[in-house]
Order: C-alpha cells, then sequence, then structure tokens
C-alpha cells in the first residue's frame, strides 16, 4: 500500500532533495562551528548562516541580516518574543485561534495578563474587536496568521495598522503561513516574526528564525546567554545582534539544510507554491460537498484559508477514524486537538478534536481523491468492528 502523507501541517513532506544534500555535506565535509574559527570551513559555515539570514529576510522583506536570530524553532522563537519582553504589570492580547506556543508562555508568566480578541465560527478574527480590548498598560499583541486547525488566515496588515496606531508591537506567528503566504514584514508594521524551518519552508526540524525590528530588539531580554565565539575577553552578553540573542553551538546541519530549503522556496517562488496549496486544496473542499457524515471546521471557501482542513465525524471516534485511514488507505493524517485547544472551544470541536488534513507542495490530485474516497466510505459506513 502506498504512502499518503497528508500531515504537513505538523512538519512537510518529502523536503526538496537539495536539502538532505546539503544536510549531509554539513555533516560530512564542513565540521565546524559558527564563530569559532578562521579556517576555511568554519568561514564557510558563517557564510552559509549569513545567507541563510539574507534569503529569509528576502523572503519576508525584512530590512537587515542581523535582525534575523536563528532559533530552535518558531516555539523558542515565541518564547523569546514573549518572556523577553513582557513585564509583570504588562497586558498582551493574542486571538481565540492561539497555540499552545503563546498560550503556554503566557500563562506561565508572573504578573501579566492577557486578553483574547474573539474569533468567528470558521476561526477568523475581526480587526475592529481589537480596539476595545486595548489597554493603557497593553504592551504586545501576538497572533497566529494561519490557523493550524481551521486554516484561516488572518489579515495581518489591518491588525498591524490598529498597532501601529496605538504604539503596541505586534508579533506575528507565521507557523502555517511561511514559505507559501506573502508577508511583509516592514509593510504591515510587524515588530517580530516567528517562523518554523520544518513547515512550508520545507526545511529540516529544530531550526526556525525570529525576525525582529531594530526597536523591538533593543528592550528585548535574551533568553540564554553564554558562548557565542565574539567577544571572548567578556564576561557580559555582546551587546550586539545577532549574537545577543544567539548564545551556544548553533545546530549548522539544520543552517545548512534551512538555508537550502530557503533557496529553494525563494526560486520556485511563494506565489507558485501557494497557488499550487490553494489547488489541492480547493480540490478537497469540492470534493467534500455533499458528503454525509463529515463536518468541516473552518472556512468552507479558499479565500482567505491555508491548506489546513480539519474535519470531525460526529457518529465516530476520530482517534479510530485516524489510524483507520492508514490502516485501510495508506492515509497519514493528524488527530486531536493538535496543541491549540483554544482553537477547538471557538470552533466548537472541544474535546473531541478533528482528524486534520494538510497537503503540501509534493502532492498529487490522485493523493487527494483517494482521501475524499477514504473521507466517504469512512462518513458513509463507520469503522468495521475492528481496525
Amino acid at each position: 500500500m502506498p504512502r499518503i502523507y497528508l500531515d504537513n501541517a505538523a512538519t512537510s513532506f518529502p523536503k526538496p532533495p537539495a536539502v538532505a544534500r546539503a544536510m549531509v555535506r554539513c555533516l560530512t565535509e564542513v565540521g565546524a562551528s559558527i564563530g569559532r574559527g578562521v579556517y576555511a570551513s568554519a568561514q564557510e559555515a558563517e557564510l552559509t548562516a549569513l545567507l541563510l539570514r539574507e534569503g529569509l529576510c528576502r523572503l519576508f522583506r525584512h530590512g537587515g541580516p542581523a535582525h534575523c536570530i536563528l532559533t530552535s524553532g518558531c516555539t523558542m522563537g515565541l518564547n523569546l518574543a514573549l518572556r523577553g519582553w513582557l513585564r509583570p504589570g504588562d497586558h498582551c492580547l493574542v486571538s481565540g485561534m492561539e497555540h499552545n506556543a503563546v498560550m503556554r508562555p503566557l500563562h506561565s508568566l508572573t504578573g501579566v495578563s492577557f486578553d483574547r480578541v474573539p474569533c468567528d465560527g470558521a476561526g477568523r478574527l475581526d480587526p475592529a474587536d481589537i480596539r476595545p480590548l486595548i489597554r493603557s498598560n497593553t504592551r504586545l499583541l501576538v497572533l497566529a496568521h494561519g490557523s493550524n486547525v481551521s486554516g484561516a488566515v488572518q489579515d495581518a496588515g489591518a491588525v498591524g495598522a490598529i498597532c501601529r496606531e496605538y504604539g503596541i508591537p505586534f508579533v506575528l506567528d507565521a507557523a502555517q503561513t511561511a514559505g507559501h503566504w506573502e508577508i511583509d514584514f516592514e509593510g504591515w508594521g510587524l515588530s517580530a516574526l516567528a517562523v518554523p524551518g520544518h513547515k512550508g519552508l520545507m526545511g529540516p526540524s529544530g531550526i526556525g528564525a525570529l525576525l525582529v525590528s531594530k526597536e523591538f530588539a533593543r528592550d528585548l531580554t535574551p533568553l540564554l546567554t553564554g558562548g557565542t565565539g565574539s567577544a571572548s575577553d567578556l564576561e557580559v552578553q555582546p551587546d550586539y545582534m545577532p549574537d545577543r540573542f544567539e548564545s551556544g553551538t548553533a545546530n549548522l546541519p539544520g543552517i545548512y539544510g534551512l538555508q537550502a530549503a530557503v533557496d529553494f522556496v525563494l526560486e520556485t517562488g511563494v506565489e507558485r507554491l501557494g497557488r499550487r496549496e490553494a489547488e489541492l486544496t480547493g480540490l478537497f473542499l469540492a470534493g467534500l460537498e455533499g458528503l454525509p457524515g463529515v463536518r468541516l471546521a473552518g472556512p468552507r471557501t479558499l479565500e482567505g484559508r491555508a491548506g489546513v482542513i480539519s474535519l470531525d465525524f460526529p457518529d465516530l471516534d476520530n482517534a479510530e477514524a485516524a489510524a483507520w485511514l492508514e490502516r485501510r488507505w495508506g492515509i497519514q493524517v493528524r488527530c486531536g486537538l493538535h496543541c491549540a485547544p483554544a482553537a477547538h472551544r471557538t470552533l466548537g470541536t472541544f474535546p473531541r478534536g478533528t482528524v486534520r488534513f494538510s497537503p503540501g507542495y509534493f502532492t498529487t490530485e490522485q493523493e487527494i481523491h483517494t482521501a475524499l474516497r477514504a473521507v466517504e466510505e469512512l462518513g458513509r459506513r463507520g469503522l468495521p468492528e475492528t481496525i
């Protein structure tokens, strides 16, 4: 039975072939650390990291590579933005669709309060609902650009305009949009942009970035301090970028892999990648029309939605349905609450969760048709007595 991978919202697969080649070359030929030597391979490693920063800045329309902080992933970037910025007495705004990568740090911050901007039944936020929630001590707004549950994509430009009006720093979580949705750091007035390497950017796991404005970086406290390979004569953390936020030995194989992936995205084009995602998502949504025994959680049309399709089988156990999809059809999907209980409460799918299908750039139309046949069979016949 062929494998049908439809869990690209968790991590993209397969990767562009150049990603693995770059990582293997790093491990077998480079063997150096960034900032820890002046010999040729160490200088090459430093250059590769710079090329990655420059590529990410081009991709997201950000001004300078020195303010592109390499992280272990989107979660680390969001923690840096939240923990490094908010202080006791501060107030933060989030949407009703946020991931636990935002909500758990917020809940753990002593003396920091927050309010949720409500979203509709499809997971969309009305920017006008932000204004009534702004307080005199509101120091940050954090927003998931695209929902990892409903696929709804928020109007970040409109949110950014409100934040600029009130002087509130704006942090965007682009876990579900980076690489296949246009993101304009400067045009949207972002203060920070958190991205993972392993999803829409099609790089490896364990690497990501937090792109920050100069103003935001100035008052941001590092999460870690220690060796950077620079200013070794000092026992205090360097105050220049990006060293101030990059203590410890970098994930060099991840940097090589992500640099190759970003090159692929830039060469292919975000517009083309997004168009492919929309074609596959539209095909899936059209095929769901009229199917019995299944409910779509999220927008029913392509407008303002990413390639994340969450289904609820009301008469079945969704976890058993997901297991059956692989056993019977070879279809690999994710079920449950997707680390976003707030989003499921908004959508009315808590605590059951959903079965999430998420195609990627390398998904085929035939795989979508097979998935739709499987969904129809589940909805009409239900699960067999044993799976």
